[in-house]
Parts: C-alpha cells; sequence; structure tokens
C-alpha cells in the first residue's frame, strides 16, 4: 500500500504548476519534461534557435534533478524511495514509456498538467488514455498477474 500524504502531495504538485506557469508566462514555453530533454539532444538541439533556448532548458532539468537536495536542506532529510520491481522491469517500463511518449507527441507531464490546463483536446485525449492504461496495468499486475 502507498502512504497519504496529502499535504506533500498539494504541495508537489502546487510547486508543479507554479513551475508550469511560470515557464509559459515568462518564456512561453510548455513544461513538458519530453519536449524539454528532447530539445537538449540531437537532432533537435541544433542551430541558434536551440542554442538560445539551451540554458532555461538545462536549468530546468538541472532543477529537477537537484530538488531533492533542496528538501534535504530544508528538512535534514531525504525521501526513501522504494522500487518494487526487478531492474529488467523498470528498463522494459521505461522502454514502453518512451515509445508511449514518441506515440503521444508528449509526455504525461506535458499533457496532462500544461496541455488540459489549455483545453487541448489531444492532451486530455492523451491523459485519458495515459490513467486508463495505467489503471489497467496496475490491476492486471495487482490482481490478475499476483505481483
Amino acid at each position: 500500500m502507498s502512504e497519504f500524504t496529502p499535504f506533500s502531495s498539494a504541495a508537489g504538485g502546487a510547486l508543479i504548476g507554479l513551475s508550469a506557469v511560470m515557464l509559459m508566462a515568462l518564456l512561453g514555453r510548455i513544461a513538458g519534461i519530453s519536449g524539454i530533454i528532447g530539445g537538449l539532444l540531437p537532432p533537435y538541439a541544433t542551430g541558434s534557435v536551440a542554442a538560445a533556448e539551451r540554458g532555461w532548458r538545462l536549468a530546468f532539468l538541472v532543477g529537477m534533478i537537484a530538488s531533492p537536495l533542496v528538501l534535504l536542506a530544508a528538512t535534514g532529510s531525504l525521501p526513501q524511495i522504494e522500487v518494487p520491481v526487478s531492474l529488467p522491469m523498470l528498463v522494459a517500463g521505461g522502454l514502453i514509456a518512451g515509445v508511449g511518449v514518441s506515440y503521444a507527441s508528449g509526455c504525461p507531464s506535458g499533457h496532462g498538467v500544461c496541455g488540459m490546463a489549455r483545453f487541448s483536446k489531444r492532451s486530455i485525449t492523451a491523459t485519458l488514455t495515459f490513467m486508463a492504461t495505467t489503471a489497467a496495468t496496475v490491476f492486471i499486475v495487482r490482481h490478475i498477474a499476483g505481483a
């Protein structure tokens, strides 16, 4: 079972929403993680436009990676993270998610947080698909496969 953490979950959601709003307001960009990272990688990271955008993309990525260190400085401890699956299952899940991101033209963060906030029909459809697939997967894994 998962621990119920409404206050820290709400605070985390508010920070994600704030970062998405600030990125849109200040730079006119959508806070979709796959798009941000993809803009740093070839073939998209070439030319003067890509060079001009490299700074904010790196800053956003570094902020995501460094955020646990901010939590450590503020609270004196890091969250305990447990991954209840084997490494091969984790890799398989990552590959499946990567394929899904390419077919959906974006990741759950971009579609779910930013696209739905803009009432994008494509993002609403993608998010409903992500959520239905997640619910079906959890049901199958926990109740049918017995894992």
